[in-house]
């Protein structure tokens, strides 16, 4: 197949799809809609700038430097202007659609990328990803933001998100119920010969993290993957560690992606934590495996979410989650058997819920267990890749019959 992503090139995400699909010997063609370093193979790579994506940086989305409340503002501002750019960027995807004349164009999430493709002027089929705040972050955020995720659903022949939840949601927002849809994690799923319970032996002896790790030793380790987003209360993280650390002292708390995040420095200093917690660059995937393996809970307070890539590896590696209680984590979590839900809001319960965590060794055990089955039935990267080619295929061969 011909293949044409329409995706920020920059994402983890959108290298997970390309690379598998690459390999599996379709011919891959990218549309970025931010500057981004070539991803080897790739048949083509275009640059259509969108609501004011930004040249050169290479920091995944939603987690660029600068705390919660810079992205916030500039998340607003996006929402607002960002859909009048849409038209102008749509002519351009048109030109490159007609050069390279795909069998399928798949937009890697609805803002913007899926709002774009929705104006293509050819019939070529279009699938459209859902992540996990599409809909209940972004879709309402604006009049011009509701009138294009309206539109992107209305073009959208075909569907990918990673819960339930979503698929209802889209309905409403316009996508026909008769429609093909795909459920399968935002990235395509968890690489679990990596994300296992059993250590990697990826990791250089001598890394940064293995040496920090070790000075560790057996101290009780907690991990909060999430970094700075929109949608994440590390506020409520941060609040809740000096309570965690009263019940269990010799406690530690691993944050990838904060290291020289100012406002995480703040928070240190203003309670005065800093010896209980490391600030992390970002990590490799199998220095987060690692990461996982070593610890005992995961935490994501998050106010939006569907199902976080980061929560899934941290099941697969034997981490206890603890989330916010939102509909979409409802459908891999069930409170006191395999993880513990929260309040997103609420610093004392997620603090409640971190030291059950780190005293019951029997519900991590349990848990443990419970979820490394769920990540291989309905999670595994090579069963959920394959299935996403079985959507392509069926838009290929409706192509092939209509041309008959």
């Amino acid at each position: 197949m011909r293949l044409l992503f329409v995706a920020d090139g920059r994402s983890p995400i959108t290298r997970s799809w390309i690379t598998y699909l690459m390999q599996a010997g379709h011919e891959i063609h990218l549309v970025s809609t931010f500057s981004c370093t070539p991803i080897a193979g790739l048949a083509s790579l275009h640059r259509v700038s969108v609501a004011f994506s930004r040249a050169g940086g290479a920091a995944a989305p939603g987690s660029a430097p600068g705390g919660a409340r810079w992205m916030g503002a500039r998340g607003r501002l996006r929402h607002w202007l960002g859909p009048w750019t849409l038209p102008g960027a749509a002519r351009q995807l048109d030109s490159i659609v007609a050069d390279v004349r795909p069998h399928v164009v798949h937009a890697l999430r609805v803002p913007y990328e899926g709002m774009l493709s929705a104006s293509l002027a050819s019939d070529v089929p279009l699938l459209v990803s859902v992540w996990g705040n599409d809909f209940t972050l972004h879709a309402g955020a604006s009049p011009g933001m509701r009138r294009w995720t309206r539109r992107s659903m209305a073009r959208a022949d075909g569907l990918h998100v990673d819960c339930r939840r979503d698929l209802g949601l889209a309905q409403r927002w316009g996508f026909p119920a008769t429609r093909p849809s795909l459920i399968i994690p935002t990235n395509g799923g968890v690489q679990t010969q990596l994300f296992r319970p059993t250590p990697p032996e990826e990791l250089p002896q001598a890394s940064d993290l293995r040496l920090r790790l070790a000075q560790l030793g057996v101290r009780p380790i907690v991990v909060q993957p999430r970094g700075f987003r929109m949608y994440v209360r590390n506020d409520t993280f941060f609040r809740s560690i000096p309570e965690i650390v009263r019940q269990v002292p010799d406690v530690h708390f691993l944050c990838p992606g904060m290291q020289g995040e100012a406002e995480a420095v703040k928070w240190l200093r203003r309670l005065g934590i800093e010896t209980a917690v490391s600030l992390l660059p970002r990590l490799t995937p199998s220095e987060m495996a690692a990461t996982f393996q070593r610890s005992l809970v995961a935490v994501s307070p998050t106010t939006h979410d569907g199902t976080p890539n980061t929560l899934l590896e941290a099941m697969a590696c034997g981490a206890l989650p603890v989330a916010g209680d939102l509909d979409s984590l409802r459908e891999w979590i069930e409170t006191g058997r395999n993880g513990l839900l929260i309040d997103p809001l609420d610093a004392a319960a997620l603090a409640g819920a971190v030291v059950e965590g780190l005293r019951s060794a029997k519900l991590r055990r349990q848990a443990a267990e419970v979820n490394r089955q769920i990540v291989l039935e309905r999670a595994d990267y090579a069963k959920c890749m394959q299935e996403a080619q079985q959507l392509y295929n069926r838009f290929t061969a409706s192509a092939s019959s209509a041309m008959l």
